[in-house]
């Protein structure tokens, strides 16, 4: 292994506090990434890392080390670039994490035209519902939805996800189909669903005319703590339920579920791509990024436009 192979291998495992965590986005054995920084450290006659049994951390030679290396390997990566995106050529492996109903009813649908169109493309798709730390676990970019905690990420807001009311259409012929809120408390059922976080049924909520959310109990008579029981328990007619478009609409569209309410919408949801702070991104993550938005556009909010950084 030359030189600047080590280099990149150091400054892989410092950035990601791990030997097998690097190799693995580097995509080569252990041992070899283990041999690429001893060998590193012999030739330079110092010790950059320390290593323990739970974390490897930089010595202050390996923090000098670091600072120099990385321009460099930014300017490599930059070169490269210049003429993949001249060729219109993409490939190598893209690590994304994105929330599981999302990977399941948007992304896995559509992944055969995007890999069509970039066969040299290999997509690692991780949908794990925890929040995770992009770097440390080597993903190259992560979809979250809802309100962000701040970070170092560079974040790139795409809109706001819609969310609807509806319920099955055994439902609506035994109950009637409800034309306002007000009416859902006159022998009207919801599905209830559980906070994640405390455990209490959350209340059914809307946007009023001056965009103020309004929130109030309806009766229900069976609360869930995930969306396919959610989901199941609307398909079986046990209520009405509040949940995001992309997450239905094969339902909407077969006519299983029924829209509801349609002026009386619960607040959207913001839905956003992050990744690692770099001054460069990678050509997979601009095109990921281009087909990932293209593909959310129909389950957006009109009413909302994302302001691009």
């Amino acid at each position: 292994m030359d030189r600047f192979d080590q280099y990149r291998v150091f400054a892989k495992v410092a950035e990601m506090g791990s030997f097998i965590k690097a190799a693995n986005a580097l995509e080569m054995p252990r041992a070899s990434a283990s041999a690429a920084i001893q060998q590193l450290e012999a030739q330079l006659g110092v010790r950059l890392l320390h290593r323990t049994t739970r974390q490897v951390r930089l010595t202050p030679d390996g923090e000098q080390l670091l600072s120099r290396v990385r321009p460099v390997l930014c300017n490599v990566e930059d070169i490269d670039q210049l003429f993949q995106a001249s060729q219109r050529q993409v490939s190598g492996r893209l690590i994304i994490d994105v929330p599981s109903r999302i990977a399941r009813r948007v992304i896995a649908p559509a992944l055969p035209g995007l890999l069509r169109c970039h066969p040299l493309l290999q997509l690692i798709l991780g949908s794990t519902d925890r929040a995770i730390d992009l770097v440390q676990e080597g993903v190259d970019c992560a979809v979250r939805v809802g309100a962000l905690h701040d970070s170092s990420l560079v974040v790139r807001p795409l809109g706001q996800i819609a969310l609807i009311n509806c319920a099955s259409p055994a439902y609506l012929l035994e109950h009637g189909e409800p034309q306002q809120p007000a009416q859902l408390l006159d022998g009207h059922w919801t599905i209830g669903y559980a906070s994640p976080k405390s455990g209490k049924e959350l209340p059914w909520e809307y946007l009023s005319g001056d965009g103020s959310v309004q929130r109030f109990d309806v009766p229900s008579r069976v609360i869930v703590n995930n969306a396919e029981s959610y989901i199941a328990c609307c398909l079986a007619g046990l209520g009405l339920i509040q949940i995001p478009r992309f997450d239905v609409q094969h339902l909407l569209d077969s006519r299983q579920l029924v829209e509801v309410m349609s002026s009386y919408c619960a607040a959207s949801m913001p839905v956003s791509l992050l990744y690692p702070h770099r001054r460069q991104r990678s050509q997979r993550l601009d095109v990921f990024h281009e087909w990932f938005e293209a593909l959310m556009r129909p389950y957006l909010d009109s009413r909302h436009v994302p302001l691009h950084q």
